[in-house]
């Protein structure tokens, strides 16, 4: 028989957590789907399995880890029919201010308003970013005043695709693309 007729089967627990993935709106997280199951479950295993499951079929899925949780996402290739169709949803982007303030909140958190202001040298809007849920209060500076504390959420991870803070580039990296930047521009 060939091998590209062959129909690769799931398991009963591999489709009931992709039925899980499919019906979540924030990443799943191994506590969900223990709470699913009788016996506890190998979450990550089960991730590859799916992934590589995918790649077999060709389907325009991937299964990626995100803010200690999976998500479904749709592979790197078709990047540009969903830019075509989020064009609509404009209104969800951020200006450049908002993401200018995000980037040092997440570099420097927690911080404070005050601590933001100065970086950036005029006066920082934070009211839009905790509307989105990008960023939240952490508490309190226990000085004068007792200035709000900002750092990012788990929402700030899903947005930008990153499993961690730690996956954010190293300022060094940061400065090696904006000089790659400005002598293309030259």
């Amino acid at each position: 028989m060939d091998s590209e007729n062959i129909i690769l089967e799931k398991s009963e627990q591999q489709s009931i957590i992709e039925a899980l993935l499919f019906s979540v709106e924030e990443p799943l997280t191994q506590d969900q789907v223990n709470n699913c199951f009788e016996n506890e479950v190998e979450l990550k295993s089960i991730i590859e399995q799916l992934n590589e499951f995918y790649i077999k079929t060709k389907t325009p899925l991937k299964i990626q880890n995100l803010a200690d949780g999976y998500q479904v996402m749709v592979t790197d290739q078709y990047n540009d029919y969903l830019i075509k169709l989020n064009t609509s949803r404009a209104q969800s982007r951020l200006s450049d201010s908002a993401l200018e303030v995000l980037s040092i909140i997440a570099y420097k958190q927690p911080c404070t308003k005050s601590e933001v202001d100065s970086i950036r040298g005029v006066n920082s809007y934070l009211k839009s970013l905790l509307e989105k849920d990008l960023i939240e209060i952490k508490g309190r500076v226990s000085g004068p005043g007792r200035p709000l504390l900002y750092g990012t959420t788990k929402k700030f991870l899903q947005y930008f695709g990153l499993d961690s803070l730690e996956a954010l580039p190293r300022m060094k990296e940061l400065e090696e693309i904006v000089n790659e930047e400005s002598k293309k521009d030259e």
